[in-house]
């Protein structure tokens, strides 16, 4: 049973990983097995990196600012010109700009979908097209896994968050899209799609005594997720065990959306 979670011998490419979710799912993958390639801003922030080494397995950082279009498309070029082969694809940064709908500024609306729509589509469409060149991994029998980080926001409006709101409903999408094309030819395309988790992200929310209180009564697990959470599905989805799971958004909520 545990060849089913195994990732020996996998590269993952991780976004957002040096922090919260993002940290926590990129140290999951080298403890099943995986190298990791790091895509941070700068390459100061070295924990996440230091976890992965202590584990056995190999950590390279690339820089790369997700908010400038070119960063992003000079980003896969620059890794496939080192040498690795991509087997593995989590889109896990993201960013959040509140304010209402009526006054939200055109410019942090694109910011916001820049972030978390343009660049996870550059790097699906890029990273998808080196695996398509790939033939079968023996660890999980397939080209690759891409994961996305959706949200509640992708079913959800939200309250102030339009930009976030568009650009996660559109990343569900978006793996839809991409599974019916690649599935067929061996890549699984899948989105997770958090509920309310104690990150940096939800700092106005955890600090709002009022709307802490109402979110968290609605809560079936009781508690608020933390990124340990989130170990065990972004495995699940990247291993031989999810090998007929795609086009699929997989809500790891504490029950928030069956309330």
């Amino acid at each position: 049973m545990s060849g089913l979670f195994s990732l020996q011998g996998e590269t993952a490419l991780v976004t957002g990983g040096t922090r919260g979710i993002g940290a926590a799912v990129a140290i999951a993958l080298a403890e099943a097995g995986a190298d990791i390639l790091l895509v941070q801003r700068n390459t100061t922030a070295t924990e996440t990196q230091k976890a992965i080494e202590a584990l056995g397995r190999k950590a390279t950082i690339y820089t790369a600012d997700l908010s400038s279009a070119e960063d992003v498309q000079k980003l896969v070029p620059k890794v496939l010109a080192d040498g690795h082969q991509i087997r593995i694809l989590i889109n896990c940064a993201g960013i959040q700009i509140r304010h209402a709908c009526e006054v939200f500024p055109d410019d942090d609306f694109n910011k916001v979908m820049q972030v978390n729509l343009n660049s996870v589509f550059t790097l699906c469409r890029d990273v998808g097209a080196h695996m398509l060149s790939l033939e079968p991994s023996a660890a999980t029998g397939r080209r690759g896994s891409i994961i996305n980080f959706a949200s509640l926001l992708t079913f959800q409006g939200g309250l102030n968050v339009p930009a976030y709101a568009a650009s996660k409903g559109a990343v569900g999408q978006l793996a839809k899209s991409m599974a019916n094309q690649w599935s067929d030819k061996g890549i699984t395309v899948n989105c997770i799609a958090p509920g309310y988790i104690e990150t940096e992200m939800n700092t106005a929310l955890l600090n709002d005594p009022k709307r802490l209180a109402s979110i968290s009564e609605r809560i079936p697990a009781g508690r608020w997720g933390a990124p340990d959470d989130f170990k065990g599905s972004v495995v699940f989805l990247a291993s031989r065990a999810s090998a007929y799971v795609t086009g699929h958004t997989l809500v790891v909520d504490g029950g928030w959306m069956g309330r």
